[in-house]
């Protein structure tokens, strides 16, 4: 496979670049980011090359799009009890989704590399006093102090390691038994089973493990590589480039360049100007990659991103990922979708109900209502039915814990409620229980 034409993993320097940390050393930003590029690479091409041909079967209907995770990472939370927590509650998604939605499901996290977030501004004020605004764990600290919110780019190095390291328990997981089918009563959360959604599941997963049993009686193999493993793919906003660079290997076997730290990488409003770096740097690596698309976009804008991002039109390559509210879903959504059927571009069509539904409450903290979400995610399908294409994914913030951020859902949890275990440093994301009544709602959609 040739290369792309006048690029190379570094021509994005020579392209306005927006959304860098204001790195204070760049003689030990380069260091660091020498020392990333000869370490591993984080995921391998033809696990990229895997999740690529999935999702071109989500392009046709054929399979659905689950990608979810925490806004942005932590390092502090880089445990193994969160990210089996966080892998359990995908896993049970992707299960409610595959048995009462009938399709096959692509399971994408956000995590293993989301440590990175863009900011409107600079600086921020924070009781008074303005500082450098917290870009994620891979730029700063959180904590409001002067000195902490200075970037250090050892960071980077940090965010490698933390990468590398849940890795290395996910594939641990999800092909050591861990994601067995067989197990699916065992994913199931403590305080999730109390629940009305949990008790649904538990419904399901029994129904699941006597088909096994049927199956295993008329002696049918029940230790495939099918059912006893789980496929699971990374992904993360590509957003700091000297990091994705320096993780930017050349495959021996196709010769094509791949961004080995994460197998999708997504681009988002903020930095998917046609003519800045970040689309300079996409357009030369083979991952998949998603494009976040808000109410401000301009439809010839997205039209030709594609067209740069995609020129060949290989189905798989492009997730557009809609964020436009629960109140603009219907002005904006149809227009965007007869654009781009017009012009026969092959995507994998995802609904991100999250980014555009934040709300604060009469105290200040940040939520999302359960019902705005749902509503936003049922727009989506219908309006997708009324033009004909496929609805083919969706992208969730949420976590495996038992947090109050998001209103709603079965136990109707109330603005009052929110302080009770609001640990986001970032947005508000969906607990447990609640992901797992999405994806009971997103099955009977998918059903339909």
């Amino acid at each position: 496979m040739s290369t792309t034409k006048n690029w190379s993993k570094s021509s994005w320097h020579d392209y306005p670049v927006l959304q860098q940390p204001n790195w204070p050393d760049e003689a030990t930003l380069n260091e660091v980011l020498q020392s990333i590029s000869r370490l591993p690479p984080l995921v391998f091409a033809g696990e990229i090359r895997d999740l690529k041909a999935s999702l071109a079967r989500a392009v046709h209907g054929e399979a659905f799009l689950l990608q979810g995770g925490d806004c942005s990472e932590e390092f502090n939370r880089c445990t193994a009890p969160n990210i089996r927590d966080t892998l359990k509650i995908l896993l049970q998604m992707a299960v409610t989704l595959t048995y009462a939605g009938g399709k096959p499901v692509v399971k994408v996290g956000r995590i293993a590399g989301q440590y990175a977030k863009p900011r409107s501004s600079d600086t921020e004020m924070v009781d008074g006093v303005e500082l450098p605004s917290y870009r994620g764990d891979m730029a700063n600290a959180v904590e409001p102090d002067p000195q902490a919110r200075i970037p250090d780019p050892q960071r980077l190095m940090q965010g490698y390691n933390m990468s590398a390291a849940t890795l290395n328990l996910l594939r641990a997981f999800t092909r050591g038994g861990f994601g067995a089918l067989h197990r699916v009563q065992a994913w199931n959360q403590e305080f999730v089973k109390r629940s009305p959604m949990g008790r649904s599941y538990e419904r399901l997963a029994k129904q699941i493990s006597q088909a096994l049993d049927f199956m295993q009686t008329i002696g049918i193999d029940t230790e495939a590589p099918q059912l006893k493993q789980a496929q699971f793919f990374t992904s993360h906003e590509a957003l700091f480039l000297g990091y994705e660079e320096a993780l930017t290997r050349e495959d021996s076997l196709d010769g094509g360049w791949y961004d080995c730290s994460g197998h999708m990488l997504w681009i988002g409003d903020r930095t998917r100007q046609i003519d800045g770096a970040h689309i300079e740097f996409l357009r030369g690596v083979l991952n998949p990659l998603g494009m976040k698309v808000g109410p401000k976009h301009d439809i010839d804008d997205i039209l030709r991103i594609i067209e740069r991002l995609n020129p060949e039109n290989e189905a798989g390559r492009m997730t557009l990922i809609a964020r436009f509210g629960a109140k603009g879903v219907e002005k904006y959504l149809p227009p965007l979708i007869r654009a781009i059927n017009n012009e026969g571009m092959n995507v994998v069509w995802s609904c991100d109900p999250m980014h555009a539904n934040i709300r604060k409450t009469e105290g200040g903290r940040k939520t999302r209502s359960f019902d705005d979400i749902l509503s936003e995610l049922q727009c989506f399908f219908e309006l997708h039915w009324a033009e004909g294409t496929v609805p083919g994914g969706v992208h969730f913030e949420l976590t495996g814990d038992d947090v109050t951020e998001c209103t709603g859902g079965a136990h109707e949890l109330s603005d009052e409620q929110l302080g009770q275990n609001y640990l986001t440093t970032c947005d508000p994301r969906l607990n447990a229980e609640q992901s797992l009544e999405m994806a009971f709602r997103i099955a009977e959609m998918i059903r339909t």
